[in-house]
């Protein structure tokens, strides 16, 4: 048996190989940190990348106007009442006001609160 203070060849090989990845990393940190503060190069602290903002379209969608697939886009609209719809409004005419939405089957206040803000029924004809 081997007495304390004897290191097993697999320890020093794993000790070689971590020397080695530190002595990588700290010639990479060196290599960038030269490379920022090479000539020609400037940087700005403290100061924010700039970023693209996604902004969804959030123009109200017009009840007398829309198909079925640009009301099949609003929340709690699926196929079906997304048809019923059209069909209501082909059949009544155009929606005098966003609350007339309740008369088609399967609209009720919960539906409708959800569509607040969402849409809009535009007089058809009307110049705006």
């Amino acid at each position: 048996m081997e007495g304390k203070g004897i290191i097993a060849k697999s320890e020093k090989i794993l000790l070689a190989v971590t020397a080695a990845f530190l002595c990588v990393l700290l010639g990479l940190f060196f290599h960038d940190r030269a490379a920022l503060s090479a000539p020609g190069v400037a940087v700005e602290e403290g100061a924010e990348a700039p970023q693209e903002t996604f902004l969804p379209d959030v123009t109200p969608l017009d009840i007398n106007a829309a198909g079925e697939e640009e009301l099949t886009a609003l929340p709690g609209i699926g196929p079906v009442l997304a048809r019923r719809i059209v069909e209501y409004r082909a059949e009544h005419g155009p929606f005098a006001s966003v609350e007339d939405l309740t008369d088609v089957s399967g609209i009720g206040a919960s539906k409708l609160a959800a569509l607040e803000g969402l849409v809009t029924a535009e007089t058809p004809g009307a110049a705006g």
